[in-house]
């Protein structure tokens, strides 16, 4: 059986899964989970992964879960360059820290400010206060500058001088903003030549396809039935609104 990923390039960590995987030549075979028809809720992917998020993995018998653990998994097993997880202790620990941090602070605000800016109005019907999105652009710009002062400094990558899963794992989140309309990246030089390397390390055609849904997000969203997040309002309006 080939080597199987559960992803929607909706999602950034399916996104960086994608990226990861193809720049590695690594063998698989695509699944698409639909996140805004509800198919991460379906039995049959709930035998995939109990936790009912994407991405996943299914290696023969062997299933796991959550976007890091899968790119670890996917490096050990097909022996990828080292640049992506040093042995080296310091640049190490340099990609740990930002891989740990990156949950409940970077991922977070962007994904918060995608639903405020675009689905709650546009797939819901719901303005959102102004001064709930502009709490929630103080926090991403917050963010923001830490990747900046804190974890980029005056290097060429996360790391050092390459590109490492730590880079590929922030690219996707601070893209997602953008497919919202907002551009993270005006007036900050040091964030846009960063993202431009990470372009090119990647491969840009390989890049540009893997955010091409949710660059085009905008347009997508008008072609969706409101409905189809009915089901979900609840629980949007709890943890977004």
């Amino acid at each position: 059986m080939a080597l199987e990923l559960y992803l929607d390039l909706f999602s950034q960590p399916c996104r960086s899964v994608y990226m990861f995987a193809k720049k590695n030549n690594i063998p698989f075979e695509f699944k698409k989970v639909s996140l805004m028809h509800g198919e991460h809720f379906g039995d049959q992917f709930g035998k995939i992964n109990m936790m009912r998020k994407v991405p996943a993995l299914r290696d023969g018998d062997f299933c796991l879960a959550e976007s890091i653990p899968i790119m670890l998994y996917l490096a050990e097993k097909f022996q990828t360059p080292e640049f992506w997880y040093p042995t080296d202790i310091h640049q190490r620990a340099r990609i740990n820290e930002y891989l740990s941090w990156q949950h409940t602070a970077i991922r977070m605000y962007r994904s918060k400010m995608f639903w405020l800016r675009l689905l709650i109005p546009k797939m819901i019907g719901m303005e959102v206060p102004k001064e709930k999105m502009d709490g929630a652009l103080e926090d991403l710009n917050n963010s923001l500058n830490l990747i900046e002062e804190k974890f980029l400094q005056d290097r060429l990558f996360f790391g050092g001088d390459q590109i490492s899963l730590a880079d590929l794992v922030a690219i996707v989140e601070v893209m997602q903003p953008v497919g919202a309309g907002l551009d993270v990246f005006n007036g900050r030089p040091k964030l846009s030549a960063w993202r431009d390397r990470v372009r090119v390390s990647i491969d840009m055609e390989l890049f540009d396809e893997a955010n091409r849904d949710i660059l085009g997000a905008q347009e997508i969203m008008g072609k969706i039935d409101p409905g189809t997040l009915e089901l979900f309002k609840p629980k949007i309006l709890r943890f977004y609104y």
